[in-house]
């Protein structure tokens, strides 16, 4: 997408929607920082900015270039575990740490009860996770740990060539079947059938998105998340999902005929521009959202989301003739409102220190014990409460 054709799409949804660390071994309840003095992005990155008058209308068609405006942000997480019997360890997700042209994690500080915390990172899978343990006999055990991150809006300019090739063993891994991705029988045709005789990469990611955006639900009730297999969906006509199925449907289409392609899980953070129901506020603890990304070459990884598509259909009740929703499902092919944070895009995950079985993914937090494991979906064992607070 061009910029000026981004610049105009977005500020014609704002006028019409609606509005609405590294540590080990660390003593109990001692404080720890990833980095000392977290910097925040460059001062030549963060211009002054420029604020509209309350209720005047901007003309889209004079739009001056957008400039970078990062904004950060401070996620306070607190975790308090319940009914747990002997030792206890947990898992969770934190921001990605490598640093991108739309986001940076700037630092982690924690404190609880626990007999030892830390970061590790996963190198193959890209992906920084936070772990705590508790010793038998600890009743209630207790984790706060808050995270500053920065962030500013992504957006794929067709007109530029010439990003950095990505390494092969990434593609190739981004290429492979999953568990939940299967990548041949239906899933392939269905793919043949979305693409036609289509051969540039990049028009075939646009016709993966535009038939996922048109043959899929959104459902927001599905309690199911994270077991749901891309060929059996298909098999079965019901395309309905949360916004991890409708992602990995994306993802599993653009890999059956050879695109790279993968789910960034992540969290939402702040309130959209776009529409209210793309936003959040208070309690994040299930603002979790997946995205997703594919490769071409020239061009890099190519952002979309298709199931905000999806959700903006459902919540905003669009009709399909609506204008914002046209504006809509061309501004989400190449563009992500980094009103969310991401964490990572790995896939069948194996848990460091885990006796477990992988899970499919990691976007909440995950806790064994000597005889079970559970996350915070299961409030029973979990209370899990997360806020986001701007900071400049």
């Amino acid at each position: 997408m061009k910029r000026r054709d981004f610049l105009a799409a977005s500020a014609v949804l704002s006028l019409l929607a609606s509005s609405p660390a590294y540590a080990a071994n660390q003593k109990p309840h001692a404080k720890s920082s990833a980095r000392a003095k977290p910097k925040k992005p460059p001062a030549h990155t963060q211009p002054a900015v420029h604020h509209e008058p309350h209720g005047e209308s901007r003309n889209v068609i004079s739009l001056p270039d957008e400039p970078a405006q990062w904004r950060t942000h401070d996620i306070r997480s607190s975790i308090v575990l319940n009914r747990i019997n002997g030792k206890a360890r947990l898992w969770l997700p934190l921001a990605q740490y490598k640093d991108t042209l739309w986001e940076r994690s700037l630092g982690h500080n924690w404190q609880g009860n626990f007999e030892s915390a830390g970061i590790y990172r996963d190198p193959v899978a890209e992906m920084e996770v936070f772990y705590a343990d508790w010793p038998e006999g600890v009743t209630r055990p207790q984790l706060q740990i808050v995270s500053q991150v920065a962030t500013q809006d992504r957006h794929f300019d067709i007109t530029r060539r010439g990003a950095v090739a990505e390494r092969t063993e990434v593609l190739r891994r981004c290429l492979q079947a999953t568990s939940l991705v299967p990548i041949d029988g239906i899933v392939r045709t269905t793919a043949e059938r979305a693409i036609g005789r289509i051969k540039d990469p990049v028009a075939q990611g646009k016709a993966i998105y535009e038939w996922v955006v048109e043959n899929t639900t959104y459902d927001p009730l599905l309690k199911s998340v994270g077991n749901v297999n891309i060929g059996s969906m298909l098999e079965s006509g019901n395309l309905s999902g949360r916004s991890g199925d409708i992602a990995l449907l994306f993802v599993a289409l653009c890999r059956s005929i050879g695109i790279p392609a993968r789910p960034v899980f992540g969290l939402r953070i702040d309130s959209s521009r776009l529409f209210g129901s793309l936003g959040v506020g208070g309690n994040l603890s299930s603002a979790q959202h997946c995205r997703a990304e594919f490769y071409t070459p020239g061009y890099g990884w190519i952002p979309v989301d298709p199931s905000d598509v999806r959700r903006a259909i459902r919540e905003e009740r669009l009709s399909p003739g609506d204008p914002k929703l046209t504006v809509l499902k061309k501004l989400l092919f190449g563009f992500w409102e980094m009103n969310w944070i991401s964490f990572n895009a790995a896939e069948d995950v194996s848990l460091r220190g885990s006796t477990g079985k992988t899970l499919p993914f990691l976007a909440y937090p995950v806790v064994e014990t000597m005889d079970s494991r559970f996350d915070s979906l299961d409030s029973s064992r979990m209370s899990y409460q997360v806020s986001a607070s701007r900071v400049d």
